[in-house]
């Protein structure tokens, strides 16, 4: 598994933090989404407004399976991308 924004596929690191509406700062994903300063759940994670696009998305829509392709695997290689069309 790997974590990286749904959106523009930013992949945070061990040093990347976000900060609690109580002020403390930490690695959301290292309690999946969890404050553990006062324990508010965050549903929605932002991505950074530095590296990344910057826009909020379902904090589980971040935890991708490492066997499906990257956005940048689909995009160097456009034929690996399948539609399913009706038999």
């Amino acid at each position: 598994m790997y974590i990286a924004c749904p959106k523009c596929d930013w992949r945070p690191d061990a040093q990347s933090l976000w900060q609690c509406t109580c002020g403390h700062q930490w690695n959301t994903f290292q309690t999946h989404g969890v404050c553990p300063a006062c324990g508010k759940v965050w549903k929605m994670t932002a991505c950074s407004r530095y590296d990344g696009c910057g826009q909020w998305s379902d904090h589980e829509d971040w935890y991708h399976d490492d066997a499906a392709p990257t956005v940048e695997e689909f995009l160097e290689n456009p034929e690996r991308i399948v539609i399913s069309t009706p038999v």
